[in-house]
C-alpha cells in the first residue's frame, strides 16, 4: 500500500475478481457508496477500465466536485488521485484485493484527502475514517449481494 493516510480493511465473502469488478463499476457508486451523488466516467483505457471520472460527493459542509485519474499498475488492485481544483488540494486512494480462503477476499482501502478549504486536522482525519469505513461496508454489501 503506497498511500499515506487512513487505511482500513474488511473481509468480503466473494472472490477478489468479483469485488474488483464491483469497485471498478464507478457509475454505480451512488447506489451503494454513501455520500456519492454522481459519477461520470469521462475516459476509459483499451480494457474498458476507467482512466478518468468526475465525482460529486456530499462533503458534509458543502458539495464537493473532483476528477479522479486511475492507475492500474498494481498486482492486486488499483489507485487513483484527484486533479487539484477549488475543492481538493490532494486526494489519493488505493484498493487492494487480497485472496483469502476459497470464495473470500480481504479488501484494503487507503485514502488521503486534503481539502482546498480550511478543516482542522483532527476533523479531516475523522472524515477520512468515516469515508473509508462507509465505502468498505458499502463495497462488501454490494459485492456479496451481486455475487
Amino acid at each position: 500500500m503506497t498511500v499515506e493516510g487512513t487505511v482500513q480493511r474488511i473481509e468480503v465473502s466473494a472472490e477478489p475478481q468479483h469485488v474488483y469488478e464491483v469497485a471498478l463499476d464507478l457509475e454505480a457508486y451512488p447506489e451503494w457508496a454513501g455520500g456519492v451523488k454522481t459519477v461520470a466516467v469521462t475516459k476509459q483505457d483499451e480494457y474498458g477500465r476507467p482512466q478518468e471520472a468526475d465525482f460529486v460527493v456530499d462533503g458534509m459542509v458543502k458539495e464537493i466536485s473532483y476528477t479522479l485519474v486511475y492507475d492500474f499498475n498494481h498486482d492486486n488492485g488499483f489507485s487513483w488521485k484527484a486533479i487539484p481544483n477549488d475543492d481538493i488540494t490532494e486526494l489519493k486512494g488505493q484498493y487492494e484485493f487480497n485472496e483469502m480462503e476459497e470464495g473470500c477476499c480481504e479488501v484494503v482501502y487507503a485514502l488521503k484527502v486534503d481539502p482546498a478549504f480550511t478543516v482542522p486536522g483532527f476533523l479531516r482525519r475523522q472524515a477520512e475514517k468515516q469515508i473509508v469505513g462507509t465505502a468498505l461496508r458499502g463495497l462488501k454489501k454490494r459485492a456479496e449481494e451481486t455475487n
